[in-house]
């Protein structure tokens, strides 16, 4: 993909952007470590959690440095793997939440919302026509306590729109 001239960064960069230089960071769903990987070389404090263990082995070969685990995001605690403190930011790339069990979306987005420190933000992105319907999803933000603070169409800041076939959200706890 990078070959063909693919921009592979733009997740990272986006949340790069939203937080200070040596912020915390969950890559929630990371995968190979692409753009947890992209954000510790920035800098940033960055823990990788993702179920596949194949996976994890290579992001951990590829991308020293991180603390990459394997986990489950709808059971995610992080304190029962030393991990204490909350984080800046959650990134959740890649189409992770199209790729989850229908009934375990609410529970990830709970567990998500319960490692950000007070003033963090969620970052996901998926596209549509996978099963996950845009709707189904802000009803799913609304029911766990979270508020979409900023919809995008693309990682490079294109305003969401009702005919847009992909979504960034940018997601907070509700005030109070």
């Amino acid at each position: 993909m990078a070959a063909a001239g693919n921009d592979l960064a733009g997740e990272a960069r986006l949340v790069d952007a939203m937080v200070p230089r040596g912020s915390r960071v969950l890559d929630a769903g990371c995968g190979p470590g692409r753009v947890g990987g992209h954000l510790a070389r920035l800098g940033h404090y960055v823990v990788g959690a993702d179920i596949d263990p194949v996976l994890i082995a290579a992001a951990e070969l590829d991308h020293p440095g991180p603390t990459w685990l394997v986990a489950d995001l709808a059971e995610l605690d992080l304190t029962s793997a030393g991990i204490d403190e909350g984080f800046d930011a959650i990134v959740c790339a890649g189409n992770v939440m199209a790729f989850l069990d229908p009934a375990t979306r609410r529970s990830v987005l709970s567990h998500l919302a319960a490692h950000l420190r007070a003033d963090g933000r969620i970052v996901t992105g998926f596209g549509s026509g996978r099963g996950y319907e845009f709707a189904e999803f802000f009803e799913d933000v609304e029911q766990t306590g979270l508020n979409a603070e900023v919809c995008l169409s693309t990682w490079d800041l294109r305003p969401f729109t009702p005919e847009s076939d992909f979504l960034v959200a940018v997601l907070a706890r509700k005030p109070g």
